[in-house]
């Protein structure tokens, strides 16, 4: 994918991609507040994200006009099953760099969230449309014709399931994966920043790699300060 080397005929392997970082967020949140309370997250940010994008793609709530072809499948209802492994991936990472951060003020958790998730989507919403058009915008914007209420939504959304998360107490820190979902979050967005950058998609490019340059350079100095 990173590449553009993907042939037509393993087009069906972009979902089992997104659904494999999924399994890992699901992994992260059993590990870090046990099987039943980690695996009953897992399942609820996959269901209601599903349902919110459901919804989202039917009646133009929350995001905007769009639809989703089928590039992505398998489909039910419309939506793509590796949308909702998408989200637990975006809300297990975000939850890592957080917790990494060490931040613990719940206004301030859920503002990082937001934001976090809003990086992410500022390049992969532009390649996922533009490039890939695994899903197709009705309507104009101004950044790559994405109009702005889909970044409003990914903000939100991410923003009150970081504040609902932030109530439930962390059984373990295991810090080997929560290292790997940092991990995760950097890589898929310097994949989508590399496959942007192939197609034309400069801007969103440099704007997300200089986010994340920024995340490494914060966590490098946050460990530092930390060892000594």
């Amino acid at each position: 994918m990173g590449f553009d080397l993907l042939p037509s005929w393993l087009e069906w392997s972009n979902s089992v991609f997104i659904i494999t970082t999924g399994i890992l967020g699901g992994i992260y949140f059993i590990i870090h507040f046990r099987f039943k309370l980690g695996f009953l997250i897992f399942v609820g940010i996959f269901v209601s994200t599903f349902i919110i994008e459901y919804y989202g793609s039917s009646s133009q709530f929350l995001f905007g006009d769009y639809t989703y072809s089928n590039y992505f499948a398998p489909n039910v209802m419309g939506v793509p099953v590796a949308i909702g492994f998408a989200w637990v991936m975006v809300i297990a990472t975000g939850h890592a760099i957080i917790m990494k951060f060490g931040v613990q003020n719940i206004i301030l958790r859920a503002l990082l969230g937001g934001v976090l998730a809003l990086t992410m989507d500022l390049i992969l919403d532009p390649v996922a449309y533009k490039a890939k058009q695994y899903w197709i915008w009705h309507e104009p914007g101004i950044y790559y014709d994405i109009p702005w209420t889909n970044f409003f939504g990914w903000f939100i959304i991410a923003f009150f399931i970081h504040i609902i998360l932030s109530f439930i107490s962390v059984s373990q820190v295991n810090k080997v994966w929560q290292d790997r979902l940092v991990l995760l979050y950097i890589l898929i967005i310097i994949m989508f920043a590399l496959i942007g950058l192939m197609n034309g998609i400069y801007l969103a490019s440099i704007i997300v790699v200089t986010s994340v340059l920024f995340l490494i350079f914060s966590l490098r100095k946050e460990g530092q300060y930390a060892s000594s």
